[in-house]
């Protein structure tokens, strides 16, 4: 067991260099900027009281990964959700992107969310978090032939989405 120093040490770079890959998932999976930072948070507090028990430093992203996902099913157990009246919703511009381009952002990531989960959730960890077909293997509990199966079907069911919808072009050119 580490000295407390060398553990929060740990911790903290573990923190800068995934809090911002753990956001960017947790808002594809819940699509709300609130709810996300808390999975987040939520997720950081569960790794450091399960810190000392990461033998495999190579595999933390995955680590937390499967953390933030069990805290995603956790929020629909315990918490009811807040109806806020639409009359005081506030909406943030992307300034750095055209209108069009988050029109296009916006129908990819409708077109992802109808997707069936298991072909969604290998699709976001690839694309969302840059995992490799083994790492979404692992992840999921799957052989690595499944995964790249799962994503070579979640790319044709997207684009026949995506194609319904009016948008065409190359799925793999999208992301």
């Amino acid at each position: 067991m580490s000295t407390e120093t060398e553990r929060q040490r740990r911790f903290d770079a573990l923190a800068r260099q995934y809090s911002t890959d753990l956001y960017r998932y947790a808002l594809w999976l819940c699509g709300q900027d609130a709810l996300a930072k808390d999975l987040v948070q939520e997720t950081f507090l569960r790794a450091w009281r399960a810190l000392d028990s990461l033998k495999e430093q190579a595999a933390v992203k995955g680590w937390l990964i499967t953390i933030l996902r069990r805290e995603f099913a956790r929020t629909f157990e315990r918490k009811v959700p807040k109806f806020t009246d639409i009359e005081y919703v506030v909406v943030a511009d992307e300034p750095d992107a055209t209108p069009d381009e988050r029109t296009e952002r916006h129908q990819i990531r409708e077109g992802i969310m109808r997707l069936p989960k298991k072909y969604r959730e290998p699709l976001m960890l690839q694309v969302v978090m840059g995992f490799s077909c083994e790492e979404i293997a692992q992840q999921l509990g799957l052989t690595k032939s499944a995964v790249m199966t799962q994503l070579f079907r979640a790319r044709e069911k997207l684009k026949t989405v995506l194609q319904k919808d009016g948008i065409t072009g190359n799925v793999y050119e999208l992301f």
